[in-house]
């Protein structure tokens, strides 16, 4: 019997995909090619909305303005490659290519979960301590909150990758998802991996699920102090909170279901996946735009500026 040190260490991975059907492939690629350049170009526009826009100086699109930063960083570190991988027919990815794609995908990943976080905190003052809110939130606030999360997601992510690169691998190396995670490689390794699969549910989904229920609380906390406010005012409240909530659900949802449990993966784990690696950044500019007014408003004034400089 072959030793695991004995026995030839893995220096790629092939990625099986999202399908291997040729035909499926090819509409694959015009939907995701088309997924991405929205993601690239509606958070763009938010974040130049944003910094050039005088009215936009609150701290709900300081914190806007870096979710799209985010969500552009987050859907680069996968989008890219599947898109790439669905024209060619052996999808191959370097052991150091996977575990950089690991490490920024969590690191991505986790500093969105701590933002969001941070953005429910934010609203949940607002809404229920508006007379003390710029005390509160004040710029100081906003870039500890910000740098906070960035730390979190480093950490976390140093974490996840420390334990998936001291597992040997020996063979097979094909993984079965469109991108490198720490569950498909755990299924690879040449060793027991039940402690670190403990681990990594541990790591992973205690945050997404804390961070959840925090999320929760807070908006329970607003919904409660709305019963106080005027009908205008609750109607305003909800229609901030209700953009937030719908980006919780969408983002914490599938990020529970994969995480949440040990070193275990399902066939549907590749679609879902999709969700919060493509969908949400493709759909958060969307949902922060169409029900705010202001940003609306900012994005005309933009516009029209942009209109002027090209007549001259």
């Amino acid at each position: 019997m072959v030793s695991v040190e004995n026995k030839p260490n893995v220096t790629e991975f092939i990625l099986l995909g999202l399908t291997q059907d040729k035909t499926v492939a090819k509409v694959f690629f015009s939907l995701f090619l088309l997924f991405y350049a929205t993601i690239i170009l509606g958070n763009l526009l938010i974040i130049i909305t944003v910094k050039t826009s005088g009215q936009l100086n609150s701290p709900m699109y300081f914190f806007l303005s870096y979710l799209s930063f985010l969500d552009i960083s987050y859907s680069t570190v996968t989008a890219p490659k599947l898109i790439y991988d669905l024209l060619v027919e052996k999808k191959t990815i370097s052991f150091a290519g996977c575990i950089a794609q690991l490490f920024a995908g969590h690191f991505f990943g986790c500093a969105e979960i701590f933002l969001l976080t941070a953005m429910a905190y934010d609203r949940c003052i607002a809404i229920c301590k508006p007379l003390h809110y710029t005390n509160i939130v004040n710029k100081h606030v906003c870039g500890w909150l910000v740098a906070a999360s960035w730390v979190g997601g480093f950490v976390h992510s140093m974490v996840q990758t420390l334990l998936a690169i001291q597992l040997p691998f020996c063979g097979p190396n094909e993984i079965d998802h469109y991108f490198c995670d720490v569950h498909p490689l755990l299924k690879l390794a040449c060793a027991d991996t039940y402690i670190v699969g403990l681990t990594v549910a541990a790591n992973s989904g205690v945050i997404s699920l804390s961070c959840f229920v925090v999320l929760v609380a807070s908006y329970a906390i607003i919904l409660v102090s709305l019963r106080t406010r005027s009908s205008e005012g609750r109607l305003k409240a909800l229609y901030t909170c209700t953009s937030h909530i719908t980006v919780v659900v969408l983002f914490f949802g599938p990020c529970i279901f994969i995480y949440m449990r040990p070193s275990t993966t399902f066939s549907a784990d590749k679609m879902i996946s999709v969700f919060y690696t493509i969908i949400t950044p493709m759909l958060n500019p969307l949902i922060y735009t169409l029900r705010n007014g202001e940003v609306k408003n900012a994005m005309k004034k933009l516009w029209s500026r942009k209109v002027k400089w090209s007549e001259q």
